[in-house]
């Protein structure tokens, strides 16, 4: 029987295992090998391409871009800070303002005691709190910072509309990582440039505005106890308090706090927020 002609085939393959070991093709032709070559495969160079021929070009790699870093700190990502919608509460629930992450906008003029029932406000609550004063973040300029005791002007307006901005943005991101905001200032309701339409703008319809208003003696009192830019004069005081007067009829609750202390204010805000979270006032 005849076999064909041609370069025998290697011996199979043993299971799990490669090519027999030590087979080569050069095993089953024998004849004199050149010095220095040894038995085993040679490599055998391409042979040279046929006259007139080009070889097709090879495509470039395709290069991809580099994903986009995300917003991170660190190795903890942020979820994005967007406006925050409206609280609501689960129905036949009673709203429970010390355990729910909450924005609120404490409104109220200069001795009213914002920044001291804010603040008092946020250290006693069940769930992160942060507190951002207007007037604090106004204050971070250093150089060329628009005193209110100068009277308002574009200067301060300018400085005024950028400290708001700044609150809005940074409550917005305490907000999306789960952390409660209470800010506070001086809104007026005659004057839309100091308005609330700023804040919702900037936080959102979910921000629930709140109005301490005590008497004017009192705050008179509390702003003769100031010192620094935060101290105004007598007549700046009434005429603010004067102004602050329009927000009886807006809708909007008040807190008369003029016989209460800090802690009975915190407590008379959380009763006033549990109603404004069951029926959010329309603003």
């Amino acid at each position: 029987m005849q076999h064909a002609v041609g370069s025998p085939l290697p011996p199979p393959h043993q299971p799990g295992q490669g090519p027999a070991a030590g087979w080569s093709p050069a095993a089953h032709h024998p004849g004199p090998r050149p010095p220095g070559v040894h038995q085993g495969s040679v490599p055998v160079p391409p042979p040279p391409p046929a006259p007139g021929f080009t070889p097709a070009p090879v495509p470039p790699a395709p290069q991809h871009s580099p994903a986009p870093a995300p917003d991170t700190t660190g190795h903890v990502p942020l979820p994005p800070g967007a406006p925050v919608g409206a609280p609501s509460a689960p129905p036949a629930a009673v709203p429970d303002p010390a355990g729910t992450t909450l924005a609120v906008l404490l409104i109220g003029p200069a001795g009213a005691g914002k920044t001291s029932v804010a603040k008092f406000w946020a250290d006693h609550r069940r769930v992160p709190t942060a507190h951002i004063s207007l007037d604090d973040v106004r204050e971070w300029v250093r150089s060329g910072f628009a005193d209110p005791q100068s009277g308002w002007n574009d200067h301060s307006e300018a400085q005024y509309r950028l400290a708001r901005r700044t609150c809005g943005f940074a409550a917005r991101n305490f907000l999306a990582n789960g952390i409660s905001c209470i800010l506070d200032d001086a809104v007026f309701p005659d004057r839309p440039v100091v308005g609330l339409g700023g804040w919702k703008r900037h936080v959102g319809p979910g921000l629930l505005p709140v109005v301490l208003l005590p008497g004017l003696e009192i705050v008179l009192e509390r702003n003769a106890e100031r010192s620094g830019n935060r101290r105004l004069t007598d007549e700046e005081v009434a005429r603010i308090h004067g102004r602050m007067a329009g927000w009886y009829g807006s809708g909007l609750p008040i807190i008369d706090n003029s016989q209460m202390d800090v802690p009975q204010t915190a407590r008379v805000l959380d009763d006033v927020l549990a109603r404004s979270m069951a029926s959010p006032p329309s603003w």
